[in-house]
């Protein structure tokens, strides 16, 4: 499950990239498939290790193109341990949104992107967040949770003051707003609630099967119901 469109960011064989706040490293993956040179960098050891494995594996199953590299790293997104003007690209995805100090987690962003570079940055749609926050304190009062919600027009504000000139925008998971609007109004953790089984299982089917059905609501329901918000960025050279 993709938020982020890498046709406009660029992405091929030969592009250095980085993936800040990795996670589960879905972002990363894709950008390896594409033969760029990827470092997934997360705080979670656990997570990286795991990311580390699948590289592997996507390398022994032939998934990439001989010529990518990729590997995964801990560390903070507050002090990352590569020199300025380092990465064609640079992906922050669901991030921002979980740390107190944003404005310096940007300012790393920007710091090790190069002059020319291109990056995306994506957090929670404002209104769709706003509706999960009015339903449920456990949705974001939670250890790692989030602090905070954005408007579209503010993070952009961010980052051009930080050096970024913001090159479009898009919308994307339509379908799982209405998912966390159900969890929030039930119980966050209740997933055995019968709404929450079923929707559930229909987003399985939608990314495992990929229907045209499910692919053009969400395309058509993504300006207006979309979860995320993605802006897309470059470094004035």
């Amino acid at each position: 499950m993709l938020t982020v469109d890498f046709d406009r960011l660029g992405v091929g064989p030969g592009t250095s990239a980085i993936d800040i706040g990795a996670g589960q490293g879905r972002h990363s993956f894709e950008m390896f498939r594409r033969g760029a040179d990827v470092i997934a960098f997360d705080q979670s050891e656990s997570d990286m290790t795991d990311v580390g494995v699948m590289f592997d594996a996507m390398i022994a199953e032939g998934q990439v193109p001989a010529s990518a590299k990729a590997r995964a790293e801990v560390g903070d997104a507050l002090h990352l341990p590569y020199g300025d003007d380092s990465f064609d690209v640079v992906l922050m995805s669901e991030i921002l949104e979980h740390v107190p100090a944003d404005s310096a987690a940007i300012a790393e962003m920007v710091r090790v992107l190069k002059p020319g570079g291109r990056a995306a940055v994506t957090v929670p749609r404002y209104w769709p967040e706003k509706v999960c926050w009015a339903l449920s304190d456990e949705y974001h009062e939670v250890e790692g949770g989030h602090v905070r919600i954005y408007r579209a027009s503010e993070l952009a504000e961010k980052l051009e003051e930080a050096g970024l000139r913001v090159t479009g925008t898009g919308h994307a998971h339509a379908l799982h707003a209405p998912y966390w609007w159900i969890k929030c109004a039930v119980g966050v953790e209740n997933d055995r609630n019968p709404l929450v089984r079923g929707y559930h299982q229909l987003l399985v089917w939608d990314m495992m099967s990929a229907p045209t059905l499910t692919r053009t609501a969400e395309r058509l329901l993504n300006p207006v119901i979309g979860k995320s918000v993605v802006l897309y960025l470059e470094k004035p050279l």
